[in-house]
């Protein structure tokens, strides 16, 4: 598989992280401050799975605006994404797999369908994923 190269950089998003898992991380613009905590504890923060959920399925909405323009639909307001991101263990080895339930409210069940593939092609966080986790998408 070749890896795309980026001829033109819209934007870099860059964060500085430390204490790993039971840290915190800010971004270079002060928008983001976060504590980090172990999944399923107690403790104060969010971690990596929940940060990659939220980012993917804004993204991957994002992704449908495009694809809905491309295939003259139009993108119900209701349009959510809920994204489920598992971190889990095989042979004693961590991996990812990954859920996206999309629900389009009012839209016809085969152009809902148009719409999600379409958009999982375009969506970047579908693009570097791919191949790579497991990844199921599903019209709720």
């Amino acid at each position: 598989m070749m890896i795309a190269s980026i001829e033109k950089v819209v934007y870099t998003g860059k964060t500085h992280t430390t204490g790993g898992r039971t840290g915190e991380s800010q971004s270079s613009d002060g928008r983001l401050d976060i504590k980090l905590s172990v999944p399923g504890s107690a403790g104060p923060g969010t971690n990596p799975e929940q940060l990659l959920a939220a980012g993917w399925s804004a993204c991957f909405i994002g992704a449908m605006g495009k694809a809905a323009a491309e295939l003259n639909l139009t993108l119900p307001k209701e349009t959510a994404v809920d994204a489920e991101i598992d971190l889990g263990l095989t042979d004693n080895a961590y991996f990812l797999q990954a859920r996206l339930n999309v629900s389009l409210p009012g839209l016809e069940p085969e152009h809902a369908q148009q719409l999600t593939d379409k958009a999982h092609q375009i969506c970047p966080y579908s693009k570097a994923t791919r191949g790579n986790i497991a990844v199921t998408i599903r019209l709720i």
